[in-house]
């Protein structure tokens, strides 16, 4: 069964999702940095946590960006064993992405020229958002009978900051996980100073390449919940806030208000693969519809 006609446009839902995504956190963010407030005590993190609330209020009220930096869109999809994709759907999701960056606007980031222009940046930028396009689409099944008649479209904007921090790399796991964790929080703990949206959601992913790392790094944030944290996630948490680095760098008990870790299938080896990416505290922007 595809997706036809008779549904409502989807490029009309993803537009509506990009710009969602873009203005408004989810409950769980919502909780965790009313959690945060009620536990700090250091007065500029306090003053830092409560405009971000602020912000988050504004933004969605008016529809306007989280962020001045509206990221590059990521799509994952998943498939009930039922239902399948065509191409159609494709451009559609596409049309729906450009028509979101337009009409939300988004910050022009998309560089001009041939490929030698483009890393250099020595053509400029266009004027439009809507040049900003999404990467090859991530494509996998859903397990689960209570979606078999249903595809899942998953959206993500990446912002600039935590992508340029982010890694991948392998770990000597030494036969304990959290050899394998060490290695993430050090590296968050080297940039997080830097970033300076903290808090931030750090978010990981361990498989047995880069590509996997990577995609389970994606599917972290996508199905991350702040409000329902693993002993993986709130090791990594707990490790952060002993930085003292806080809200906006101004010091305090919250570097991170939370972190997402997915964990894949593993290779008999000593290595594993690990994706690491420390979010700020506008992200993850994730919009999900299930049609």
């Amino acid at each position: 069964m595809g997706y036809g006609k008779n549904n409502m446009n989807l490029s009309s839902k993803i537009e509506k999702l990009l710009i969602k995504a873009s203005t408004s956190y989810p409950q769980d963010r919502i909780n965790a940095f009313k959690k945060a407030l009620g536990e700090e005590t250091n007065e500029n993190a306090i003053w830092a946590l409560e405009l971000m609330l602020k912000n988050a209020e504004i933004t969605n009220k008016n529809k306007s960006p989280l962020c001045d930096d509206t990221g590059i869109p990521h799509v994952f999809i998943e498939l009930g064993k039922n239902r399948n994709i065509s191409f159609e759907s494709f451009e559609d999701i596409k049309k729906g992405i450009a028509n979101g960056f337009k009409n939300l606007p988004g910050r022009p980031m998309a560089v001009k020229g041939n490929d030698i222009e483009r890393i250099e940046q020595s053509n400029g930028l266009y004027d439009e958002s809507e040049k900003v396009f999404s990467p090859s689409f991530l494509i996998d099944s859903i397990n689960d009978e209570e979606f078999s008649d249903n595809i899942k479209i998953h959206l993500l904007l990446l912002g600039g900051g935590p992508e340029i921090r982010a890694k991948t790399y392998r770990v000597f796991h030494k036969k304990n996980y959290r050899n394998v964790l060490n290695v993430a929080i050090e590296r968050c703990k080297e940039n997080l100073n830097l970033l300076g949206c903290t808090p931030s959601i750090p978010a990981v992913g361990i498989g047995r390449t880069q590509f996997e790392a990577n995609s389970l790094l994606l599917k972290s944030l996508v199905y991350g919940n702040l409000d329902n944290q693993s002993e993986f996630e709130n090791y990594i948490t707990d490790e952060l806030n002993k930085t003292n680095i806080g809200p906006m760098g101004l010091g305090g008990k919250t570097t991170a208000i939370g972190s997402f870790v997915k964990i894949g299938p593993q290779r008999a080896s000593g290595v594993r693969i690990l994706a690491s990416r420390p979010c700020c505290f506008v992200e993850p922007r994730v919009g999900n519809i299930k049609i």
